[in-house]
């Protein structure tokens, strides 16, 4: 394994001691070090895939769950992370703009929830402008202000109308 060198190399005459030069030999040392690695990548449990649950409604029929219009909240993504939300039904509403900024849609969400109460939903619509994320970001919201109840539906044509005339 270590080999220590005591060849003379100078002449006898010379009072100084020796210098001894050391070689390790480090192949063991290697073919542990392949041994362990291989040890640990077999022994580690890899993670898991991390999904969000989504309970989806049965497809044998055409149910609907009745919501009261004084515990909605529609809320429709649109084009450059624009929110526009309304309450109860889309016949006479008072459309209002938010965004995902601090003072955004989640104070719009802690507000709505100090007056209506806890049990009211959130129904999410997107237009087709709308960016993927902006859905997750709306459903972090969600969760961060504790509120398990909302739908995602399909945009309706009163949405697009509100939203048209919103824009001019």
């Amino acid at each position: 394994m270590a080999e220590i060198n005591t060849s003379d190399s100078g002449s006898a005459n010379k009072a100084r001691s020796k210098k001894q030069s050391t070689k390790i030999d480090m192949t063991p040392m290697v073919d542990l070090g392949f041994l362990l690695i291989t040890f640990f990548m077999l022994t580690t449990t890899l993670s898991k895939p991390v999904t969000m649950q989504l309970n989806m409604p049965d497809k044998s029929g055409d149910v609907t769950s009745p919501i009261p219009c004084s515990k909605s909240l529609n809320v429709v993504l649109g084009e450059d992370n624009k929110i526009y939300y309304y309450e109860g039904l889309a016949c006479n509403p008072q459309l209002k703009v938010s965004n995902f900024k601090e003072d955004g849609i989640r104070n719009v969400l802690f507000n709505y929830k100090r007056r209506v109460g806890d049990m009211f939903t959130v129904i999410i619509k997107s237009t087709d402008a709308a960016k993927y994320h902006n859905v997750v970001d709306l459903i972090d919201e969600l969760i961060i202000t504790n509120n398990s109840r909302y739908a995602i539906v399909a945009l309706t044509d009163e949405d697009k109308q509100l939203i048209a005339s919103r824009k001019l």
